[in-house]
């Protein structure tokens, strides 16, 4: 278990440095979103390969195929979303915050942060290379199909918004259609979902039950940290959003409330 973890490590390290240099040059930290998802293929299939002499169990066979489904999509997408926009709003909001301390607190709090986040949230499969476990499950087959629940609400969500926004009509407005008519944010939701079936994949495995910390951490940072709390803040105030926020679900998809939310509503909806 040990080479496998390591091999991650090392990789994320190398991958995670060589972005850094790449954002400093470009003067765009935002870059480092491109490269997440990709930075799971990396470390998952270089743990695979270097760590544990390339085994064809199928439970890593699976998991290996669902990050580099979920992953490289990931990337392609926020790469067609970024390009020709400049550095994102929250990255430039950390610029301006960090004043002269911006190279070193970029290097720490941005890129060796996102490469930690990616080892914890890539337990489950890091596990599962390292001790893959018997035969077929039950958790495997349910697994499965909530990946591919989560992985097709996610890229329907983003596929549906980057139409939205391609559209020079919608420009200044919020997109209230298809998922997102029943969720603020259907690719999020999809991205949790995913991340719990790939979980129950794991589960399988011997130590599967420790890659618990990879849904309950990518859950609260969608949910608490750098997800939806950050997205929403750029629109508060904004009437539009106050009126689709007052009757759509902000994570779990549900049909809009046909009237305005009470606040009692509205928090217990954030709690969800």
């Amino acid at each position: 278990m040990t080479s496998v973890f390591v091999s991650a490590v090392v990789l994320l390290l190398i991958a995670m440095c060589g972005m850094f240099v790449v954002g400093l040059k470009a003067g765009d930290n935002s870059l480092i979103d491109i490269a997440y998802g990709p930075a799971f293929v990396l470390a998952c299939w270089g743990a695979w390969i270097i760590g544990a002499g390339m085994s064809l169990h199928f439970r890593i066979l699976v998991l290996l195929v669902a990050i580099a489904l979920w992953g490289l999509r990931l990337g392609f997408h926020i790469g067609l979303r970024h390009r020709g926009k400049g550095e994102d709003f929250r990255y430039r909001k950390f610029r301006k915050e960090w004043g002269e301390t911006v190279v070193w607190r970029s290097f720490l709090q941005i890129y060796l942060l996102q490469g930690a986040v990616v080892l914890v949230v890539a337990a489950p499969v890091l596990l599962v290379i390292a001790a893959p476990g018997g035969g077929w499950q039950w958790t495997d087959v349910l697994g499965g199909f909530l990946f591919l629940f989560g992985f097709s609400f996610e890229a329907i969500g983003d596929w549906q918004l980057l139409r939205f926004k391609r559209n020079p009509a919608n420009k200044g407005k919020i997109i209230q259609e298809g998922l997102w008519r029943y969720t603020r944010h259907p690719n999020y939701f999809g991205e949790a979902t995913l991340w719990w079936g790939i979980f129950l994949v794991g589960i399988g495995s011997p130590l599967g039950f420790y890659g618990l910390v990879s849904p309950l951490t990518i859950g609260f940072l969608l949910l608490k940290v750098s997800g939806i709390p950050m997205l929403e803040k750029k629109y508060q105030g904004n009437p539009q959003f106050e009126t689709y926020k007052a009757r759509t679900n902000a994570f779990f998809p549900w049909f809009p409330r046909q009237r305005p939310a009470t606040a009692s509503e509205s928090s217990k909806d954030q709690e969800r």
